[in-house]
Formats: C-alpha cells, structure tokens, sequence
C-alpha cells in the first residue's frame, strides 16, 4: 500500500506578487509544504522618492528564508531555474503574468490558481472589484487547475462569500485575500488524502472582469442611484470614481443611497453628512469626497465649506476635461 502523501512530501514553488497572494503563501508554509521557491514581480519604485519597494510577496518569502526569482519575463532561463527545483506542485495567486505551456507542464500535480471569484463568473484581472461594480450579492474564492486559457481550467474547490450592501472593493479584497488562504490549506489538505478532484467549468455560463482602467471610475448619473453606488464602492480605492468638472475630476469615495428624484447629477439637498444628488432613479448621499488638487473630506465638512448650492449640477465639464 502506498503511504499517504503528507505536505511536508511537497516540493511547491509558489507564484505570486500583491497583499491579496500573502496569506496564501502563508498558508502553504503553514500546513508544512516544502516552500522551495517563490516567484514573484520584480520591485518597482513607489513613493515621492521612487524608491524601490518589495513586493509584499517577496517581502513574505524573505522573513521565510525562501528563495525569491523575480524575472521581468518568464524565458528560456527561468524555465530552467524553475525545473531545477523539481517541483511537486506550482501554486499560482495574483501573479501578473500568463504562463506557458511548458511552465504549466513541470510539475507532477500540475499548477493551481488561487482566484478570486465563484468560478465560471468574472474570469479575469479585476474579479473583486466587477463583483461589486455589478452590484453581485456575493463572490468567493476557486482553487483551479490551470490551462492555456484565461481562468478557465477545472475547478476543484470553491467558497463563497456574502458581499455587503455597502461594502468597497479594498474591504471585499481583505476578506477574499483571507478566505483564498484557508481555501487553499483545504486544497492541499485534499490533495495529500486523494479527495481533491477537478471538475470542468460550464463555460457557457461564463463571464469577464476586464482590467480597470482610469475611465472606468467615471460617474454616469442617469443611471439608478444602485447602480451609480455599486460604481463608487466597486471602484474603491482604485481607480476611484469621479465627474468630471472643469477643473478637474471630483472624485466620489464613499456614497448611500438616498431617496429623491430630480434632475440627474443636481445636489436636491443638504443631507447631514453630506450633499444628496438625483439619478436617473434615485438618489445617493456623497459621504467622502475629494476636490481637485485637495485631499479627501467627509460630506459633512464639504458642506461646513464651500458646499454646491441645492441645483447645482455635478460633472458639467467642457469635452476633453477629463483628467482623472
């Protein structure tokens, strides 16, 4: 009888970049796989003083004393580098990059992705933030078996999560990062036992997450005050959602949705903590918001200010104002 495979028997190269991947290469060490090497972006400068910063990633794997690749591409080098390590299992979490064939092809198990949405819906760069963009009542976290295609490998484990009716995408994005972590201590847990099977998506019921784009955070009043909400809190932090005013972009943070008609983008009250503006059905109160050139305010404080008088409208700007 073959031994049980335990995680300490799985040599596991892990494949990640952003905050969201951490917990889930926490987790591998955790549960006690061999961690032989991480792969992460290369460091970019951030900051007033461009100064080169670590990924969170490589961050992680250097407190670990793992080993850390961080190639600009994924060449005919790396690929050696990455079959001298032998690996077992390649586990892949907001990476970056595609990844050949033959990187696909290298270990015995294969290579997993940790992806951060219920599996065929929002296959693709931004899955949290459409998830809320879109107004979805709840998201979750797949554990898939990857292929050529864009998320659309066979998913082995999947965990759902409610999404909140006011909740932003940076919150959403917490929560996910977190849940992906225990999803993928489940996962290997399976795998060692022999229960983990993969099952193929329904493509038909497929649908995408396109990368965000700065003109995705532009605000479209005459549309209804739920949807103009979903928008600013999907949106959040970024790119940000915004109109467009002479000036510059008025940026939007934090909105409620209110009730009221009238005119859609014109400010029809004071609320308390800030100015309640039309939709095209419905209202919704700005509670944070961001002049041009100034830093964010609650609406409360706008209005202690220098508020927009009860009529006026938000967005008029001359074309080609935009520059958020």
């Amino acid at each position: 009888m073959t031994a049980p495979l335990r995680p300490a028997d799985l040599r596991v190269v892990f494949m990640g970049t952003p905050d969201f991947a951490v917990p889930c290469l926490e987790a591998l060490l955790d549960v006690g796989c061999d961690v032989v090497g991480v792969v992460s972006q290369p460091d970019r400068p951030k900051g007033r003083g461009r100064k080169l910063q670590r990924t969170p990633v490589a961050a992680c794997a250097d407190a670990h004393g793992v080993p850390v690749f961080q190639w600009p591409r994924l060449r005919n080098a790396s690929y050696r580098a990455l079959a001298d390590l032998k690996p077992d299992l390649m586990v892949v979490t907001a990476y970056g990059k595609i990844l050949p064939q033959r990187y696909l092809d290298l270990p015995r198990f294969g290579c997993i992705n940790v992806h951060a949405s219920l599996l065929p819906k929002l296959r693709g760069a931004a899955p949290i933030q459409w998830a809320v963009v879109r107004g979805h009542p709840q998201t979750g976290v797949a554990i898939m078996q990857m292929d050529a295609g864009m998320d659309t490998g066979d998913v082995g484990l999947m965990r759902a999560l409610p999404i909140g009716p006011d909740e932003t995408a940076g919150e959403l994005h917490d929560r996910l990062s977190a849940l992906g972590g225990a999803a993928l201590t489940e996962a290997i847990e399976r795998l060692c036992a022999g229960t983990l099977r993969f099952e193929p998506q329904d493509h038909a019921q497929a649908t995408m997450a396109p990368m965000l784009s700065k003109a995705d955070g532009r605000i479209d009043w005459s549309a209804p005050a739920q949807a103009v909400h979903d928008r600013v809190r999907g949106l959040s932090p970024w790119p940000g959602a915004y109109v467009r005013r002479a000036e510059g972009p008025f940026k939007i943070h934090r909105t409620r949705l209110a009730e009221g008609e009238g005119p859609p983008g014109t400010v029809i009250g004071h609320d308390p903590d800030g100015p309640r503006v039309a939709c095209g059905a419905g209202a919704v109160t700005l509670l944070r918001v961001q002049r041009p050139g100034r830093r964010a305010i609650s609406g409360a404080d706008l209005l202690n200010g220098d508020p927009p008088a009860i009529g006026d409208r938000l967005g008029e700007a001359p074309e080609g104002s935009d520059r958020a």
